[in-house]
């Protein structure tokens, strides 16, 4: 089956529900296809303290739902099903999907990214109740509490830098006895005095009770194993963009995330990307909405272009 609309949006996260809202308003026929509920990584929050304008910390699920409802109410329609490869044309350009070709003349791509994960027993058990995958949107949680970062890269450097402004101390793991972050940031991190390090120890469970309590870590040189208390663990070891079925079509960095410019639009005329599949800096969802907005009036004026 082959469906055709002015603007397909695939993901339906904070970039695609707002794509969707603002290409709704301007009264066209939008398209969103999400793989699974709408709502993203941002729906698998317990609370977001940092969206403007909503006080009292809504969560993830709440703030999304107030997102899906807003576009649906401009006329968004949203589809189930998973993008599998795109073919590109001019004007048109066609999505295939589990549930059928879609041939829209824009299309916004805001798939998003996943977490990183550490793969260890009790990850998903504690993920949101004390282990968090991002520092600038949890770490005020965790004030006057004992943190530990696991990540030797500029995202778990930056990470312990900013809760350590909250926490009572930041302990931070790494599998090498070296960082990879930059070195102005590695030089930020020796010099706080919050911050310790925990070299050549990967974890290997992750503990707790009805919140995340500590973790078990390997020495990777010497085999030995101990364990360790905290109140929070923020796994900071990178995303994985969700672009793999994009290969080849769009410009792409060097680990997936798509590139854009300034009207996120990628390499291919009429294909536009936001959020955190082209996003690797901010991860964010104010960022995102910000992106999806920018993607769907780009989108507008294609549109307006292509009709004189």
């Amino acid at each position: 089956m082959s469906q055709t609309c002015d603007i397909l949006i695939v993901g339906g996260g904070a970039a695609g529900l707002t794509a969707g809202l603002y290409a709704s308003r301007g009264n066209r026929n939008v398209v969103l296809l999400e793989r699974a509920a709408p709502g993203g990584v941002a729906a698998t929050t317990d609370s977001v303290e940092n969206y403007p304008g909503f006080l009292g910390a809504p969560t993830g699920p709440e703030l999304m739902e107030k997102f899906l409802k807003h576009a649906k109410q401009y006329g968004t329609r949203i589809d189930t099903g998973e993008a599998t490869g795109l073919t590109p044309g001019e004007p048109m350009h066609t999505v295939h999907t589990s549930a059928g070709d879609y041939t829209a003349a824009a299309i916004i791509l805001a798939c998003g990214a996943n977490h990183r994960k550490l793969k260890v027993p009790g990850e998903k058990e504690f993920s949101n109740r004390g282990v968090s995958y991002c520092a600038t949107c949890d770490g005020p949680l965790f004030r006057d509490k004992e943190v530990l970062v696991v990540g030797g890269g500029d995202a778990a450097i930056e990470g312990a830098l900013f809760v350590a402004n909250f926490a009572s101390s930041v302990k931070v793991i790494h599998r090498r006895d070296e960082l990879r972050a930059t070195k102005i940031l590695q030089e930020r991190a020796f010099r706080e005095p919050k911050i310790s390090f925990l070299w050549d120890s990967v974890v290997t469970q992750i503990s707790g009770d009805k919140l995340f309590n500590g973790v078990t870590m390997r020495n990777v040189k010497t085999d030995e194993e101990t364990s360790l208390a905290a109140q929070g663990l923020f796994v900071l070891i990178g995303s994985v963009p969700n672009s793999a079925w994009l290969k080849g079509v769009v410009e792409m960095d060097e680990r997936g995330y798509v590139r854009i410019d300034t009207f996120c639009e990628t390499n291919v005329k009429g294909i536009y990307a936001a959020g955190e599949v082209a996003d690797a800096v901010f991860r964010q969802i104010v960022v995102a909405a910000g992106q999806g907005c920018m993607a769907a009036i780009s989108a507008e004026r294609r549109l307006q272009q292509l009709t004189g």
